[in-house]
């Protein structure tokens, strides 16, 4: 069955140029893909082995159900497979989208390790709830009976909406507060749109507004709004501010012109499909048109720069990474992505400084070996004297993580504590601060990590201030 409607999609696809109607050629193929990928998810989620143990679902941060809704979607009960995706995960689409599968629920599906190939779970994921979508499912939240208490968050990220969602659902009233003229985080401006469609991310903020949840946006707490005003104004707070701080480099001409941070190449870039006037972008500092690129880095930031530098028309894309392939922390599938649309990985090289006149000119190289592991498990790298090289390059992208800023401090507050690598401290069960009904969630606890936690953190956080409230409430009753 399958087989035959991929031959009919083949068949018709070849067919469909010769139709001169634009209209009537994007409906017929827009048919013949939606069969098909139904036809695929059918046959893909069939292949789940229902093993007793599902390592699948237990290596999902959000212990998603995933063997029962394969089953349902197989058996073509799309809603109700929908329904428990969703009861697990605010935004199974995204996830579907982003998660880095081989690392987690397909990396340890039993049929992937029998060495048949995985279950495309993310893709199903995904599937399902753009169905939901397509078929009105998917509708506003109505809380039983509505509340007086209020709750703001402050960031409008991946675990920031998790809270929302959950908390307006109980008939919370809720304020997201955000620095950004657009709400989702890094979803919105640092992964690609073609990695995350970003009408996908603002169809659902959308839907958040909808349900209630009010956003207040260019917020910036600490200098347009201060973080007691905010906690004056509602009877908890929950902080999911994210990690924005770039790691930086240092040698000679690091200050040059066409170094630039990871964060802000792709925030252009993001802002550019969006129509927004991004004048470094404009101007072509930000724009990899025509460029020699050198990213430096090896985690998905890395990835998402040098794949968004290929769009853009770079001359070449080189990707610098002091140790080798197997030891990289990004996902080997991004990689393998970014190999394909010709990007050439530098392994065991690391920068010491930059070749400059008015502009950078090239990156100053030290060649490495691996010598024994460190406190990771990850084998160290170590210079190889007298191998240094010059890589040339006309822009440099520099995607070496990110770190929390110092909000305390930026913040004025005093009391909130801090761990010795600047993440917020919290109670590991609630997800409390040690300021009383302050909360936090996602990268500013854990440091820079994957949209999936944030959103289990986002969900727990939220029980946990509904906890608080319950308790408040009966304290204020006596």
């Amino acid at each position: 069955m399958a087989q035959n409607r991929m031959l009919k999609f083949v068949t018709l696809s070849k067919e469909m140029p010769q139709k001169r109607d634009a209209t009537a050629r994007a409906q017929d193929f827009d048919e013949i893909y939606r069969e098909f990928a139904a036809a695929k998810a059918a046959e893909q989620a069939g292949r789940c082995s229902q093993c007793g143990v599902p390592f699948c679902q237990s290596h999902c941060p959000l212990h998603n159900n995933i063997p029962d809704w394969l089953r349902m979607t197989a058996e073509g009960r799309l809603r109700e497979a929908y329904e428990l995706s969703q009861s697990t995960n605010t935004f199974p689409e995204i996830c579907g989208r982003i998660c880095p599968q081989d690392r987690l629920c397909e990396g340890n599906c039993v049929i992937e390790q029998s060495g048949h190939g995985t279950v495309t779970i993310g893709a199903i994921e995904k599937y399902i709830t753009d169905s939901a979508w397509d078929n009105g499912w998917i509708l506003p939240a109505r809380p039983l009976q509505e509340r007086g208490e209020s709750v703001a968050i402050i960031g409008a990220g991946p675990g920031g909406l998790a809270a929302a969602d959950a908390l307006r659902r109980a008939g919370v009233q809720v304020t997201v507060y955000d620095r950004y003229d657009r709400a989702g985080g890094l979803m919105t401006y640092g992964i690609p749109g073609f990695k995350l469609e970003k009408d996908v991310v603002m169809r659902r903020i959308a839907q958040l507004e909808a349900s209630g949840v009010r956003f207040v946006l260019n917020a910036s707490v600490g200098e347009t709004i201060g973080f007691e005003e905010i906690r004056g104004k509602h009877d908890a707070v929950v902080i999911a501010t994210g990690v924005y701080k770039s790691r930086d480099l240092g040698g000679p001409n690091a200050g040059a012109t066409g170094i630039v941070r990871a964060i802000d190449y792709l925030t252009a870039s993001n802002r550019k499909s969006f129509g927004d006037a991004v004048a470094a972008f404009d101007d072509g500092k930000l724009d990899a048109a025509g460029k020699r690129v050198v990213v430096i880095g090896g985690g998905d930031t890395a990835m998402d720069c040098v794949r968004t530098a290929v769009r853009q028309g770079a001359k070449t894309v080189k990707c610098l990474y002091r140790r080798d392939r197997a030891n990289m922390p990004g996902s080997q599938r991004e990689v393998q992505n970014a190999e394909e649309e010709g990007v050439e990985f530098v392994w065991l090289t690391a920068p010491k400084g930059f070749a400059a006149g008015e502009a950078v000119e090239g990156v100053l190289v030290q060649r490495m070996q691996l010598g024994a592991p460190d406190a990771t498990g990850r084998r160290s790298p170590e210079l190889i004297e007298g191998a240094d090289y010059v890589e040339g390059a006309d822009l440099v992208i520099k995607a070496l993580g990110f770190e929390p800023e110092d909000l305390p401090k930026l913040w004025g507050v005093t009391g909130l504590e801090v761990t010795r690598w600047g993440t917020l401290r919290t109670d590991f069960h609630t997800h409390q601060t040690s300021l009383p009904g302050v909360f936090a969630v996602g990268d500013i606890v854990r440091g820079a990590s994957l949209v999936v936690w944030a959103i289990r953190d986002g969900r727990e956080a939220a029980e946990s201030v509904l906890g608080y409230l319950a308790e408040a409430g009966a304290v204020a009753a006596e």
